[in-house]
C-alpha cells in the first residue's frame, strides 16, 4: 500500500492507471475505520484492480457548532485497516492541500440537500458534494462505495454525479450493524454506555415501522407510531422521522414501490441517523 498526500501526485498516479485499462475503486472516508468502512473497501477490491481509500475530515461539511475539531482520527489505526484489507492507495490530503487559500468554488445538489438532515444542517451537503466531486475527479475512479446509513447522502451524490455527467459508478452497500442493531457509525464512539443500550432501540422501532409496511397500514399510521416508539427512548429527542420515495426522496404516497422510512435522534447529547427501506 502506498500513502500518497498530493492531489497532483494521485491523480497522475490514477490517470496512468487508466491508460492501463484499470478499473479503479474509490472509498471516501472521514477516518476511524470500522467494520462499515471495511465492508466498502471489500467490495471495491473485488469489484475492481486498484482500490484507493481517502480519509480526510472535511471542514465544509461541519456547521459552525458541531463536532469537527473533536471528531474521532485515530489515523495509526486507519492506516492498519488500510493495510489488513488490500487498498492499494492510501490518499492522506490535508485542508492546504485540497483547499489551498482562498478556496471559492463549490458544488451544491439543490432540493433534496434541503431536506431531511438538510433542515438542521444547512450546509452539510454542499460541503459532502463538493469534497467528493474533487475526490473523483482526483481519482479517476471507475466505481465509488458509500454506506447505506447516509441515505440521503448516497441519492444526493447519484444526482450530483448523472446530472455532471461524471463517468463515476455510485454503488450504495448495505448498513453494518452490531449485534445489537445499532448501525456502526464513528460518532457512536461518543455515547456513553448507558446511552449506547438506549439507542439500540432506534433500530427496534425501524424493525417495527417495516413490518407495519409489509402489514399494509397507512403511512400516516407507520409514522406516528415510529415517532412513539422513538420517544420510549430515554433521553431522546427526534430531529425527523420521514417515510420518502427511496428512489427519489420525495415524499412517499401509497403508490411508491420502495418506500425509505429514516429517522434522525439525538440520544443524549449524540444526534444518530439511521434507515430502512420498505418494499411491495
Amino acid at each position: 500500500m502506498k500513502i500518497v498526500k498530493s492531489p497532483q501526485e494521485l491523480q497522475k498516479i490514477c490517470l496512468s492507471l487508466v491508460r492501463k485499462n484499470k478499473s479503479i475503486g474509490l472509498v471516501p472516508t472521514m477516518g476511524a475505520l470500522h467494520a462499515g468502512h471495511i465492508s466498502l473497501i471489500k467490495k471495491s477490491v473485488s469489484q475492481n484492480d486498484v482500490t484507493v481509500v481517502s480519509v480526510y475530515v472535511n471542514p465544509i461539511q461541519f456547521g459552525p457548532d458541531e463536532d469537527y475539531n473533536k471528531y474521532p482520527r485515530p489515523i495509526e489505526n486507519d492506516i492498519k485497516i488500510c493495510k489488513e484489507n488490500k487498498v492499494d492507495f492510501l490518499f492522506l490530503p490535508t485542508n492546504e492541500t485540497l483547499y489551498g487559500k482562498k478556496f471559492l468554488t463549490y458544488v451544491a445538489t439543490e432540493e433534496i440537500s434541503k431536506i431531511m438532515c438538510g433542515v438542521t444542517r444547512p450546509i452539510h451537503f454542499r460541503g459532502v458534494t463538493t469534497v467528493v466531486s474533487k475526490l473523483l475527479n482526483i481519482s479517476l475512479a471507475d466505481r465509488a462505495y458509500f454506506g447505506l446509513k447516509d441515505y440521503q447522502q448516497y441519492i444526493i451524490i447519484k444526482k450530483m454525479v448523472e446530472d455532471l455527467n461524471i463517468r463515476t459508478k455510485i454503488i450504495g452497500c448495505p448498513i453494518v450493524r452490531e449485534k445489537t442493531g445499532i448501525a456502526l457509525s464513528s460518532r457512536n464512539t461518543y455515547l456513553k454506555p448507558e446511552a449506547k443500550s438506549e439507542a439500540n432501540g432506534i433500530y427496534a422501532a425501524l424493525c417495527k415501522a417495516k413490518k407495519e409496511f409489509s402489514d399494509g397500514k397507512t403511512l400516516s399510521a407507520i409514522k406516528k407510531n415510529l415517532e412513539k416508539n422513538i420517544l420510549k427512548i430515554n433521553d431522546s429527542k427526534i430531529d425527523y422521522v420521514e417515510l420518502r420515495n427511496a428512489d427519489t426522496l420525495e415524499p412517499a404516497t401509497k403508490d411508491d414501490k420502495k418506500v425509505l422510512v429514516a429517522v434522525a435522534v439525538k440520544v443524549g447529547n449524540v444526534r444518530l441517523i439511521d434507515n430502512t427501506v420498505c418494499s411491495k
